[in-house]
């Protein structure tokens, strides 16, 4: 069969991102087309998450639909929801092929056969690297690495963990070097990433202080961003990772999920930290780095969770003043230990969800104030979804301009501030 194409759909995080641009490469390498409409394709790869249960739905719903629009094209599924639920993908996708979050290596064997009319059916455990691989970017200026899979915690909501397996890191000189290629290649922004970034090199002996410091050595212009790290895995490296974070080209951006500002709920999650280990860690970083912005994950609703825990979440959200807040209503989750609990009632979780998103919109109205009239150095980093651009500024806040290129580092002024972002003019 020559001249197959494919088209590759993708749901979920970064990390999820990054396996599709791994699929991607390794497609292109093995003289593959990728299209860039569903319609063109042969063959369409569904790259699932499975980590919330709204995710979960929209993948099912996509993968019947596809293969009743298309009864004519191959449909690959991959992703998380290979590994943590494949009765329910054999249920509702019998002929469709497989290729699980371990298996990328065999995603061209597996595209091939399964245009060639076979059902193939990849997944399992390996700890095949994930750097140092062909990569096909979706944005050209964002070069998105992961440093490690897996992870080391047992938090009893989560699901993702069955699919990613057993904490597996990168060497640093790896990462560095295809940092350094990707620069070269013109890419402004390179994301650290991974289920759990603070877990990294616990299992190699290797810092993720140390890596940063040294991804942010390179030569060149460009920012770089490290994804989520669970407070647990931060431990006695936090010195060395807020030197890190003051280096001028890493964006002053943390994403430190807390889930619930109640140490009683915290450890029926395993979560293992209490509120006051959190703060500490959140507080020596305000200190460091006084403009720095901290993204949160809390989750509404733990079964165990009473009103008096609810408010302590409530409080804590008031206390630290986030800048960014995901907020999740509890849903039970394949495999996952809490499904086994009592979910809280549907009125009680519904009035919480309500109070804590007025909470955060008012909280993020008031602290983006601060910003209006403000002059600040920005990287432009993507298209707006309304027009314009999104500018990123050192602190990892979105700044709608527009007359800007893709790439450009600009000054801005903050013209107008919301809730959610601000929009601003570039300074000449």
């Amino acid at each position: 069969m020559d001249n197959m194409k494919v088209f590759i759909e993708t749901y979920g995080c970064t990390f999820n991102q990054a396996d599709s641009e791994i699929m991607a490469g390794i497609l292109n390498e093995n003289n593959i087309g990728l299209v860039s409409t569903e319609e063109e394709a042969d063959a369409i790869i569904v790259n699932t998450c499975y980590v919330k249960l709204p995710t979960e739905s929209k993948v099912i719903n996509r993968i019947k639909n596809l293969q009743k629009q298309y009864p004519d094209k191959k449909i690959i599924v991959g992703g998380c929801m290979v590994e943590v639920d494949p009765k329910k993908l054999e249920a509702i996708g019998p002929n469709c092929s497989w290729i699980g979050p371990h298996q990328l290596n065999k995603t061209a064997d597996v595209v091939k056969s399964t245009i060639g009319g076979e059902i193939v059916r990849e997944f399992g455990f390996s700890d095949e690297p994930k750097v140092c691989v062909p990569k096909i970017r979706k944005d050209p200026y964002i070069h998105v690495i992961q440093i490690c899979e897996g992870c080391l915690g047992a938090c009893t909501y989560c699901c993702t963990r069955f699919a990613r397996g057993h904490l597996n890191s990168y060497p640093i000189k790896d990462i560095v070097e295809e940092a350094r290629l990707a620069i070269e290649d013109g890419c402004v922004e390179i994301e650290l990433t991974a289920q759990d970034t603070s877990a990294f090199g616990k299992d190699t002996g290797e810092k993720l202080s140390d890596l940063i410091k040294e991804v942010a050595s390179l030569d060149g212009d460009f920012r770089v961003r490290v994804g989520m790290m669970h407070p647990r895995n931060i431990g006695n490296d936090l010195d060395n990772l807020i030197e890190a974070f003051k280096m001028e080209k890493v964006y002053d951006f943390i994403h430190l999920p807390i889930q619930s500002g109640s140490d009683k709920v915290l450890r029926e999650m395993g979560r293992n930290h209490t509120v006051d280990d959190y703060k500490n860690i959140v507080y020596s970083f305000k200190q460091a780095i006084p403009d720095i912005t901290i993204a949160t994950d809390i989750i509404i609703g733990y079964p165990t969770e009473t009103e008096e825990d609810f408010m302590k979440t409530a409080e804590l959200i008031r206390e630290i003043k986030f800048n960014l807040i995901h907020l999740s209503k509890y849903q039970h989750r394949e495999g996952a230990i809490s499904s086994s609990l009592d979910n809280i009632p549907f009125d009680d979780m519904k009035r919480r969800s309500k109070y804590l998103s007025e909470i955060k919109f008012e909280m993020l109205e008031e602290e983006n104030k601060f910003l209006q009239d403000r002059e600040m150095d920005a990287l432009v980093v993507e298209k707006g979804s309304k027009g314009g651009f999104i500018a990123k500024t050192n602190s990892y806040i979105p700044v709608v301009v527009q007359d800007v290129n893709l790439g450009e580092f600009i000054k801005v002024h903050i013209d107008k501030t919301t809730g959610t972002y601000l929009i601003g003019h570039k300074i000449d």
